[in-house]
């Protein structure tokens, strides 16, 4: 595949937890685990606690979304986990975005930033060579099988070009309607990594192994 994947882990059968993060473990870029608060986004999911467990398991690259308020009363308890990237919003470190960024770096951590579907490339323009990652939602967050903004395809493209322009090296993901309806437009307009959920993978089949397959024969047509 011309893309990496980064699944969903809020989105895997809990009950096969060990099966399907060894399984997964050989064939991903990344694991992505959502972190919600409640309050920045109305829903409740994984925890410092949950990317521990991974960790126990898991070889590649833990990226931890942090879709919280206060991203910065995370920050030890992810490096303490085992969190490899953490990945903050705009919007809740705006005031504070070098301080955050800079701490992740010292733990030794990468730095993930992600946009809104109504957030400007612009408002992250100054600290945005210092992210490995950036990543476009294509829903609104905090809620699974939301349907594909389409207008966030401009954004991709906006993403490659200020890469291109400033010569910076951060990937471009995508996190939201990952599936076959959407495969294809998110890899021409340059996605390098896509985050898979229940629509992209872990609804394709009951076995992880066959989920997989499933997946990788839609996106490899691309």
């Amino acid at each position: 595949m011309k893309v990496l994947i980064a699944p969903s882990l809020m989105c895997m059968d809990l009950t096969k937890f060990k099966e399907q993060i060894e399984f997964l473990d050989q064939h991903v870029g990344y694991f992505h685990i959502d972190i919600m608060d409640g309050h920045y986004v109305p829903n409740l999911t994984l925890s410092p606690f949950f990317v521990s467990q991974v960790k126990k398991i898991a070889t590649k690259p833990l990226d931890c979304h942090l879709m919280v308020t206060h991203p910065e009363n995370y920050i030890d308890d992810l490096a303490q986990a085992g969190c490899d990237m953490v990945t903050l919003h705009v919007e809740t470190i705006s005031g504070q975005a070098f301080r955050i960024i800079d701490k992740i770096k010292r733990l030794g951590m990468k730095v993930g930033i992600i946009f809104n579907p109504e957030s400007a490339v612009e408002n992250a323009k100054y600290y945005l060579h210092k992210a490995d990652k950036v990543t476009v939602l294509t829903v609104d967050p905090g809620f699974a099988g939301q349907a594909f903004i389409p207008e966030m395809l401009e954004k991709i493209k906006e993403l490659q070009s200020f890469r291109e322009e400033n010569t910076l090296q951060y990937e471009i993901e995508v996190d939201g309607s990952c599936n076959p309806k959407t495969y294809e437009m998110l890899i021409n307009a340059g996605a390098d990594v896509l985050i898979v959920g229940s629509s992209g993978l872990f609804n394709n089949a009951e076995n992880i192994a066959e989920a997989w397959e499933i997946m990788k024969k839609d996106i490899s047509q691309y």
